[in-house]
């Protein structure tokens, strides 16, 4: 009993010795698709030792990043000839030291743009994709306005004219954005405004987006507003389905003041990509 008791202290003294000399430490600075065409990956990271490394995409492409022992590691691929099945993309990195040591990294995911999925989709025309994703972007927002505790409703249709990308993701950090509104009833009926909002990408949901607006009615009522929206869910992995509270302050007309509860269907896919 007294000897195996040395025994199992032994080994389990040994193993996390052994599993640490096998460790490579994988740091992955930047893993991102470009929105504009042709979408390409592009990958940075770093490791703890001289290594050459191979990536593998989707479980089922693999390709060499460095074939030289290195720290700093960079690759680039236009994914044009490659055909993936979902918005979230797999990938994981493997390493062979000086020594011969092989250790593979945990498994990331990578973002793709929406316009890659829309144009990859399997069964559909990019002629009929197009027409439908025309569709449904055409579609108004419906909207409740509140004047003095007299509620209103309202449509309103937001099309985003510029959006700006840092890191590729799926959403914008940024959107410049023209907006019709018409309030059915309303003492003030038709607006047009121009807005920017940040986004923000979130966990559990999809983005959470401030935003500042100006607007006119073209006859005296002008104003400034301020506006929140959160992102909840994907549609068809094209549209995210949002909702929207916005307050309006008048210049002109500071009596006039008054607030919007909307929701919609949001999608980068037409707008000017930056």
């Amino acid at each position: 009993m007294k000897y195996f008791s040395i025994l199992i202290l032994c080994l389990f003294t040994w193993i996390p010795t052994y599993s640490q000399d096998d460790q490579i430490d994988i740091f992955v600075i930047d893993a991102y698709v470009t929105p504009e065409i042709p979408h390409t990956l592009k990958l940075t990271f770093f490791t703890g030792e001289p290594v050459k490394s191979d990536l593998v995409l989707n479980d089922k492409y693999e390709f060499m990043v460095s074939k030289e022992y290195l720290e700093d590691h960079t690759f680039e691929l236009k994914l044009s000839d490659y055909d993936f099945d979902s918005s979230s993309v797999p990938y994981y990195i493997k390493v062979t030291s000086k020594e011969g040591i092989n250790f593979t990294s945990e498994v990331y995911d990578l973002s793709l743009p929406s316009s890659y999925e829309i144009a990859g989709r399997e069964g559909s025309s990019l002629w009929t994709v197009c027409c439908f994703g025309g569709v449904v972007f055409g579609m108004p927002s419906p909207a409740v306005a509140v004047f003095d505790d007299q509620s209103y409703f309202s449509l309103s249709k937001t099309i985003p004219v510029v959006s700006i990308f840092s890191g590729g993701y799926n959403y914008p950090v940024g959107i410049v954005s023209l907006e019709y509104s018409h309030i059915f009833d309303g003492p003030k009926k038709n607006f047009l405004r121009l807005g920017y909002n940040q986004v923000i990408e979130l966990d559990a949901l999809e983005y959470f987006s401030p935003g500042a607006s100006g607007f006119t009615d073209f006859l005296g009522y002008n104003g400034v507003s301020a506006e929140a929206s959160i992102g909840w869910f994907k549609v068809y992995n094209v549209f995210t389905v949002y909702t929207k509270y916005r307050y309006n302050f008048g210049i002109s007309n500071s009596e006039m003041n008054y607030q919007e509860i909307s929701l919609g269907l949001y999608s980068s896919f037409f707008s000017i990509s930056f």
